[in-house]
Protein backbone atom coordinates (compact mmCIF):
# COMPACT_ATOMS: atom_id res chain seq x y z
CA UNK A 1 0.00 0.00 0.00
CA UNK A 2 1.16 3.65 -0.72
CA UNK A 3 1.35 6.35 2.01
CA UNK A 4 -0.04 9.69 0.55
CA UNK A 5 2.06 12.49 1.24
CA UNK A 6 1.40 16.17 2.05
CA UNK A 7 1.52 18.58 -0.90
CA UNK A 8 3.67 21.55 -1.13
CA UNK A 9 1.59 23.94 0.84
CA UNK A 10 0.90 21.64 3.25
CA UNK A 11 -2.35 20.34 2.11
CA UNK A 12 -3.69 15.99 2.18
CA UNK A 13 -2.78 14.46 -1.04
CA UNK A 14 -4.24 11.03 -1.77
CA UNK A 15 -2.21 10.01 -4.63
CA UNK A 16 -1.62 6.44 -4.57
CA UNK A 17 -4.04 5.60 -1.42
CA UNK A 18 -7.21 3.13 -1.69
CA UNK A 19 -10.77 4.01 -0.66
CA UNK A 20 -13.63 2.21 -0.29
CA UNK A 21 -17.16 4.44 0.46
CA UNK A 22 -20.02 2.47 1.57
CA UNK A 23 -23.05 4.05 1.38
CA UNK A 24 -26.45 3.57 2.93
CA UNK A 25 -29.59 4.22 0.56
CA UNK A 26 -32.14 4.79 3.51
CA UNK A 27 -32.79 8.12 3.16
CA UNK A 28 -31.44 8.52 -0.44
CA UNK A 29 -31.44 12.17 -1.60
CA UNK A 30 -29.37 12.57 1.17
CA UNK A 31 -26.65 10.50 1.69
CA UNK A 32 -26.55 10.69 -2.67
CA UNK A 33 -25.27 14.04 -1.67
CA UNK A 34 -22.93 12.94 1.54
CA UNK A 35 -21.21 10.42 -1.84
CA UNK A 36 -21.20 12.92 -4.25
CA UNK A 37 -19.22 16.00 -1.90
CA UNK A 38 -17.41 13.21 -0.80
CA UNK A 39 -16.24 11.71 -4.20
CA UNK A 40 -15.42 15.35 -5.23
CA UNK A 41 -13.12 16.10 -2.11
CA UNK A 42 -11.71 12.72 -2.81
CA UNK A 43 -10.99 13.92 -6.58
CA UNK A 44 -9.93 17.10 -5.27
CA UNK A 45 -7.06 15.67 -2.52
CA UNK A 46 -5.85 13.57 -5.62
CA UNK A 47 -7.15 9.96 -5.33
CA UNK A 48 -7.76 8.36 -8.64
CA UNK A 49 -11.33 7.08 -9.80
CA UNK A 50 -9.64 4.00 -10.38
CA UNK A 51 -8.72 3.64 -6.70
CA UNK A 52 -12.03 4.31 -5.26
CA UNK A 53 -14.44 1.60 -4.70
CA UNK A 54 -18.16 3.06 -3.46
CA UNK A 55 -20.58 0.79 -3.32
CA UNK A 56 -24.75 1.30 -1.63
CA UNK A 57 -26.55 -0.80 0.86
CA UNK A 58 -30.02 -0.85 2.16
CA UNK A 59 -29.33 1.39 5.13
CA UNK A 60 -26.92 2.12 8.10
CA UNK A 61 -27.05 -1.07 10.07
CA UNK A 62 -25.93 -2.92 7.02
CA UNK A 63 -22.53 -0.26 6.40
CA UNK A 64 -20.50 -2.17 9.02
CA UNK A 65 -20.88 -5.50 6.82
CA UNK A 66 -19.70 -4.24 3.98
CA UNK A 67 -16.94 -2.00 5.40
CA UNK A 68 -15.89 -5.78 7.23
CA UNK A 69 -15.70 -7.60 3.70
CA UNK A 70 -13.60 -3.97 2.27
CA UNK A 71 -11.03 -4.43 5.51
CA UNK A 72 -10.99 -7.80 5.32
CA UNK A 73 -9.65 -7.75 1.79
CA UNK A 74 -6.53 -6.20 2.85
CA UNK A 75 -7.42 -4.09 -0.48
CA UNK A 76 -7.39 -0.49 1.28
CA UNK A 77 -5.82 2.19 3.08
CA UNK A 78 -8.95 3.77 4.28
CA UNK A 79 -12.61 3.52 4.42
CA UNK A 80 -15.55 5.70 4.50
CA UNK A 81 -19.14 5.33 5.75
CA UNK A 82 -22.44 7.37 4.86
CA UNK A 83 -25.64 7.38 5.92
CA UNK A 84 -28.56 9.46 7.36
CA UNK A 85 -30.74 8.40 10.42
CA UNK A 86 -33.49 11.06 11.11
CA UNK A 87 -34.56 10.92 14.54
CA UNK A 88 -38.66 9.67 14.10
CA UNK A 89 -41.22 9.01 17.35
CA UNK A 90 -39.89 5.75 18.41
CA UNK A 91 -36.80 3.97 20.03
CA UNK A 92 -35.31 2.67 16.40
CA UNK A 93 -33.41 5.85 15.77
CA UNK A 94 -31.72 5.05 18.57
CA UNK A 95 -30.99 1.60 17.90
CA UNK A 96 -29.99 2.21 14.49
CA UNK A 97 -27.61 5.13 15.39
CA UNK A 98 -26.13 3.68 18.45
CA UNK A 99 -25.67 -0.15 16.91
CA UNK A 100 -24.50 1.67 13.21
CA UNK A 101 -21.48 3.74 14.75
CA UNK A 102 -20.62 0.76 16.87
CA UNK A 103 -20.34 -1.41 14.11
CA UNK A 104 -17.85 0.76 12.14
CA UNK A 105 -15.95 1.58 15.08
CA UNK A 106 -15.47 -2.41 15.49
CA UNK A 107 -14.32 -2.89 12.01
CA UNK A 108 -11.82 -0.28 12.29
CA UNK A 109 -10.47 -1.51 15.42
CA UNK A 110 -10.15 -5.06 14.58
CA UNK A 111 -9.05 -4.49 11.54
CA UNK A 112 -6.65 -1.60 12.30
CA UNK A 113 -8.02 0.68 8.79
CA UNK A 114 -8.64 4.18 9.65
CA UNK A 115 -12.89 4.35 8.92
CA UNK A 116 -14.37 8.12 8.59
CA UNK A 117 -17.67 7.82 10.15
CA UNK A 118 -20.17 10.52 8.27
CA UNK A 119 -23.34 8.57 9.07
CA UNK A 120 -25.49 11.88 9.97
CA UNK A 121 -27.31 11.23 13.02
CA UNK A 122 -29.97 14.33 12.93
CA UNK A 123 -32.89 15.13 13.94
CA UNK A 124 -34.60 16.62 10.91
CA UNK A 125 -34.44 16.46 7.39
CA UNK A 126 -33.25 20.18 7.68
CA UNK A 127 -30.46 19.25 10.23
CA UNK A 128 -29.30 16.20 7.42
CA UNK A 129 -29.29 18.78 4.45
CA UNK A 130 -27.66 21.40 6.32
CA UNK A 131 -24.78 19.01 7.29
CA UNK A 132 -24.13 17.02 3.62
CA UNK A 133 -21.55 18.77 1.89
CA UNK A 134 -19.41 19.71 4.82
CA UNK A 135 -19.44 16.12 6.26
CA UNK A 136 -19.39 14.18 2.84
CA UNK A 137 -16.09 16.53 2.30
CA UNK A 138 -15.30 16.16 5.58
CA UNK A 139 -14.77 12.57 5.51
CA UNK A 140 -13.11 12.23 2.43
CA UNK A 141 -10.14 14.47 3.77
CA UNK A 142 -10.18 12.24 7.29
CA UNK A 143 -10.15 9.37 5.87
CA UNK A 144 -6.89 10.26 3.53
CA UNK A 145 -5.37 12.40 6.65
CA UNK A 146 -5.95 8.83 8.72
CA UNK A 147 -4.31 6.89 6.41
CA UNK A 148 -1.03 9.12 5.85
CA UNK A 149 -1.38 8.89 9.97
CA UNK A 150 -1.17 5.36 10.20
CA UNK A 151 1.29 4.69 7.09
CA UNK A 152 3.75 7.06 9.10
CA UNK A 153 2.98 5.28 12.49
CA UNK A 154 3.52 2.03 11.07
Amino acid sequence: MLAANKGSAGELAGAGLRIGVVQARFNQDITDKLAQACLAELARLQVADRDITHCTVPGALEVAVALKTMADSGDYDALVALGCIIRGETYHFELVANESGAGVTRVSLDHQIPIANAILTVESEAQAWARVDEKGSDAARVAVEMANLLEELG
